[in-house]
Parts: structure tokens; sequence; C-alpha cells
């Protein structure tokens, strides 16, 4: 909310997870976190909200939705997009900053105002970001676009892929490219005391792509 404030100078209006209906509007961001506590699946029953219903509807309609690390999982759980996470590769909570190389995919409001193997540095926080999906299904997200963010090398200690995430995959779109997950948090790199301002660079890009 701060960092989407920040950026536009407007305060978006938050929903809260009861609610039934949401009035229409650009963009659905779900929000990092922990939500019910990651009991059972990360984002299992959070997925099962009321709000949920609404969000589905949005999405349906051709409507943008972005869901940000307990968001991805969120929107695996709903179906809105496929494949899962899981637990990190190496067993173990990982904090710090990760280099994203920027995707060629299918058009896109995420990814058209970026260049095509853009670095971006965006940290990420999380104990299930492995993203895991059948063969096939990875096979289909390769030959449809699918696929907008990948970790690499970049200038930062430690592994290219911090969690074993298949195929580097850091956040995928969804077919019709209105949809997007992701776990690295770009709210926590725009600058202004951040290390980062990357994440300033594509939040910019994903509203001037949700308001053309």
């Amino acid at each position: 909310m701060v960092a989407l404030e920040r950026i536009t100078g407007r305060r978006p209006a938050l929903i809260w997870h009861k609610e039934t209906s949401i009035d229409p509007i650009d963009m659905i961001i779900l929000p990092g976190g922990f939500s019910f506590g990651d009991y059972l699946r990360c984002g299992a029953l959070a997925a099962r909200s009321p709000a949920i219903e609404a969000v589905i509807d949005h999405a349906s309609r051709g409507g943008a939705v972005l869901g940000v690390c307990n968001g991805f999982q969120i929107l695996l759980e709903t179906g809105l997009l496929p494949g899962t996470l899981v637990r990190n590769a190496g067993l173990k909570f990982v904090c710090r900053e990760t280099s994203l190389a920027v995707q060629k995919t299918t058009a896109s409001l995420f990814t058209d105002g970026l260049q095509d193997g853009q670095e971006l540095t965006i940290p990420i926080a999380h104990n299930e970001g492995n993203y895991f999906a059948p063969e096939d299904q990875l096979a289909m997200l390769e030959d449809n676009g699918q696929i907008a963010l990948r970790y690499t090398k970049g200038r930062h200690p430690g592994p290219a892929n911090p969690n074993g995430a298949a195929h580097d995959i850091a956040g995928i779109i969804s077919e019709n490219g209105r949809v997007m997950g992701m776990m690295p948090h770009p709210e926590r790199a725009i600058g202004d005391g951040h290390h980062s301002a990357d994440g300033r660079i594509f939040l910019q890009a994903a509203l001037e792509g949700v308001a053309k």
C-alpha cells in the first residue's frame, strides 16, 4: 500500500478479506504476508475467503490481478495460475536480494513495459517459494510465453536460484497476460532508503500497462 501510494500519489483502496463484492477497479493486488499463519498450505485458507470469489470474478472479466509472495501462493490455490509452491530446496526461510531476468512473454500489461532480458534487483522473503509443476505443464508455460521472471546470477552472492524453483521461475502470468504471480517483493525495492529501486520500475510499468 505504501509503495503504491508513493508511486502514484494516491492511496489504494483496501479490501477486507470478508467482503463479498469489490467495486470496479483497475487492478487487484494480493500482497505478501502469512495469511492465516500459513497453516495447512500457504495460501490455502486465504484462497477460500469470501473476497476471493470477487477476485476470481474480476479476473474472469479480464481484470488485472497481481499476487506477490503469499499472494502468488493464493493465486495458485485458486487455480487462476497453474502449478504450486513448495518448501525451499534448502528447507530454510530465505530472505535476501535476488537478480531477476525479465522474459519475453505473450502480450501482458506486466511485461510489455519492460525489456526482454532486463535485469531487476528485487528481494525475496519466503519459506515456500520453490515453484513446481509437472513437466508437461512447464513445457506449456515455456511454449505459451507465460514465464515472466526468472532468477539469474546477477551480482549477488549465493546461488542464482535461491529456492530450487523449476526452470528458475520467479514469476508467471496467465494465458491472457492479465494475472501475474511472483515470489519477489517489488514493494521492498522502490528506493527511498531501499537498496534497489527496481521494484518501482516493475510496479510503474504494470500500472502504466493497466491504464492503457
